[in-house]
Formats: structure tokens, C-alpha cells, sequence
């Protein structure tokens, strides 16, 4: 099967008084119906990512480079009216805040018929139709009442539903949700999690989803990349993630969450930081941090290593589970 979204060796950087290699070679793939997650500590290049696949990132102080296909589509050679006709109709984005995404000067039923007009030609008062159909899809209050509603005049969740509702109006193929939960208490967390869920799979989309918490990943992603300093460290299965994580990274990220563990134990951190990425080390990047790592790990870039399967680490140890990494590190007996 053909992916509908194609990232290979992916770079971003940002040049401005100093130089940030924001994307250091991403690849990844997308199939249709799936949904992706892109998971890691914040600074790892996930949103960068999200943004590359739309060009919505600066165009004078950015540089992309490697290649992004989008529905068959070379996004890097689009010209303007290209981006514009996709954004929207064939790739959407739910935003992490929607009170910065949302405009404050028009109603929210004028914001989502709008979209209509532009990318199916109909009348204003048909892209009103679709607006309410779009709210009551989402399961908005009073949904003919929040037409004529501003979004400072709704709550978070319900801002955060209006988004999803203004993303998913046109039915595009694609869906990027870029940390859509982070705002949003426990409650309406779980809410929108579950509503995503259930329009993903209502209309067939495909969807990228952006976040740093396992326990959001799990609730809705079917397959996960974690990345790690602009780089993908490790990606497979939600399942192969969660019971046998190859990169020490992936498997710190894994003992640092409260999911599996038990009352009263302390919880395993990551010491150390992330590498400044205006200077990305020519190694791994993980290694100052890595409680693994030898002494090539320091002059050597770690290969990828292909586990099969769709899955792949970039660690010189990805073919050893994570008791057998943790039983190398107990000493011989005598």
C-alpha cells in the first residue's frame, strides 16, 4: 500500500543570528487510515515536523531540504496557489492553542464556512449548513446558538472542538493534530481524545499526532515514532513500543511515565538535557545521556537498524530487548 504521506530525510533550520538545526533527517510514512504519533520531550523537532508537511514554517530565515510527499503530491515544488488549494482540502491542522489559531474577529460559523467556500465553491449559506453539521459532529452545546459565537466567548474544550470542527469541515485526507490536548484538563482531554478517535475512523482519514505523554499515545495512536533531537530515534508499532522498546531513549521515556508502575516505587528520569541543537552532535545524540553507551557511541553516528516489520531504532544495541541491554550492565560473577 502507497503511503499518503512520505517524508524522507527531512531537514529544517532556522538561520538567524545563530544557526538551529531544528530536523536533523527525518523519514517517515504514513498509510491511509492510520494514525501516527510523533512522541518526544519538548524541543525535539515534532512540531517543526508537522509544520514542514504544510510549509507553513518563515520562508526567509527557514531551509528545508530532503524530500515530503503529501497524496502522491511533491509539497516542496508547490507554488502558492498549490499550498493554498491542499491546506484545508487535502491536509488540515488542529493547533495546540485554539485561541491563537481561531480569529477573534469573526464568529466561529463564519469561520468554518469560509473554509467551504473557498475549497468546494459553495454559496455562504450552504458553508453555514456545513458549519452546523460540522458542530453537531463534534458534539457541541447548542450548536445553532455557538454559530454566531466568538471563540473568546466559548470555554477551551469548546474552542478545541470548534478547531476540530473548522480542520474537518472540507474532509481532507489528512489530519495533524499538533498537541490538541495539552490545554485541556483531565476530563476534556480523554473527551477529545475519544471524539478524534471516532472521526478518524467515521471518515477514513489518516492523522499525525503530535504529543510528549505515552498515555495520550496510547489512546489513539496506532503507530509511533519517537523522536529525539531532531531525529527519529525509534518507530514501530504502538505495541512493540509499549512492551519492547529498542532505544534507550524510548525505553527512558517509557520508565519516566507512571504507566506499569507500581505504588510506592520511584520513577526511572532521563538525566542530563537535550543537545543544543545550534550545534547537533556528529554522534549520537543520545549518548551523554545514555546509561548504555560505549565508547564508539561518542565518535559514531548510531545506523538504522531495521527490525522489520516497519520498525526501526537508531542504536548500534537495537537488537538486544531491554533486559538484555540492563543484564549487560551487571557485573560477570567471579
Amino acid at each position: 500500500m502507497k503511503p499518503v504521506v512520505s517524508v524522507r530525510d527531512l531537514t529544517v533550520s532556522f538561520h538567524g543570528e545563530r544557526t538551529v538545526h531544528a530536523v536533523n533527517g527525518v523519514s517517515l510514512e504514513v498509510r491511509q487510515g492510520e494514525v501516527l504519533g510523533l512522541l518526544g520531550e519538548s524541543g525535539s523537532g515534532k512540531s517543526v515536523t508537522m509544520r514542514a508537511l504544510m510549509r507553513l514554517l518563515p520562508r526567509k530565515r527557514t531551509r528545508i531540504a530532503g524530500s515530503i510527499e503529501v497524496d502522491g503530491r511533491d509539497v516542496l515544488a508547490m507554488k502558492d496557489d498549490e499550498l493554498s488549494a491542499m491546506r484545508g482540502k487535502v491536509v488540515s491542522m488542529i493547533f495546540q492553542e485554539p485561541a491563537l489559531a481561531l480569529d477573534p474577529v469573526y464568529t466561529i460559523g463564519a469561520q468554518i464556512a469560509e473554509s467551504v467556500v473557498r475549497h468546494e465553491g459553495k454559496s455562504m449559506a450552504e458553508g453555514r449548513e456545513r458549519a452546523l453539521e460540522m458542530l453537531e459532529r463534534v458534539r457541541i452545546p447548542s450548536p445553532k446558538r455557538r454559530l454566531d459565537a466568538y471563540p473568546h466567548e466559548m470555554s477551551g474544550g469548546m474552542r478545541q472542538r470548534a478547531m476540530i470542527a473548522l480542520a474537518l469541515a472540507c474532509k481532507p485526507k489528512i489530519l495533524l493534530a499538533d498537541e490538541p490536548t495539552t490545554a485541556l484538563d483531565a476530563t476534556v482531554q480523554i473527551q477529545i481524545l475519544l471524539l478524534l478517535r471516532e472521526l478518524q475512523a467515521e471518515m477514513g482519514m489518516s492523522v499525525i499526532f503530535v504529543t510528549h505523554d505515552l498515555g495520550v499515545a496510547v489512546e489513539i495512536c496506532d503507530r509511533v515514532s519517537v523522536m529525539y533531537a531532531g531525529k527519529v530515534a525509534e518507530t514501530g508499532t504502538l505495541a512493540n513500543l509499549v512492551r519492547d522498546p529498542r532505544h534507550p531513549y524510548a525505553q527512558g521515556l517509557l520508565s519516566s511515565t507512571v504507566l506499569g508502575a507500581r505504588r510506592g516505587e520511584r520513577l526511572t528520569t532521563i538525566p542530563g538535557a537535550p543537545p543544543s541543537l545550534s550545534q547537533p552532535p556528529q554522534a549520537c545524540s543520545f549518548e551523554p545521556r545514555c546509561r548504555f553507551a560505549v565508547a564508539s557511541c561518542a565518535i559514531q553516528r548510531p545506523p538504522e537498524v531495521d527490525l522489520g516489520e516497519r520498525r526501526m531504532a537508531r542504536c548500534i544495541f537495537a537488537e538486544k530487548t531491554a533486559s538484555e541491554k540492563i543484564a549487560s550492565l551487571q557485573p560477570t560473577p567471579a
